[in-house]
């Protein structure tokens, strides 16, 4: 127990991960079309318009890893103490996180871009604290 509660910050942050990017990633795959539809108005101005089943494609795969790297990395401090898969997991996270507030950027969603910043905060502290 005492070694949870050490760890405890770092497997909040990763929980949080966990559940931004599976959760994502699962609302994309069961409802492609109705993404696919809106992101192609959302990005109609932009080069993105052209290739959207693409870029969600990749957005998708990212996020679901991105999530997969995060719980591995809960279950590895957990059960060794040590924090590859975690630390990998939040690269990925915060990768992903720059992907989408290029997309929002681009798009010109300015308040898509603020919320974007907000979900990197997190992620971004919690590869300071696995690199530290």
């Amino acid at each position: 127990m005492k070694f949870i509660l050490f760890n405890t910050t770092e497997i909040i942050l990763l929980l949080f991960l966990v559940i931004t990017f599976l959760q994502s990633g699962i609302d994309k795959v069961i409802d492609w079309n109705g993404n696919i539809s809106w992101l192609k108005e959302h990005f109609k101005s932009t080069f993105l318009g052209k290739i959207v089943p693409l870029s969600v494609g990749i957005i998708l795969a990212t996020e679901i890893f991105a999530g997969l790297l995060c719980t591995i990395g809960i279950i590895e401090i957990l059960a060794y103490g040590t924090r590859y898969f975690a630390t990998m997991g939040t690269v990925l996270s915060c990768v992903t996180l720059l992907l989408l507030l290029f997309g929002q950027r681009l798009a010109k969603d300015y308040e898509g871009a603020k919320t974007i910043a907000v979900y990197f905060i997190p992620a971004i502290f919690a590869l300071y604290i696995f690199t530290s």
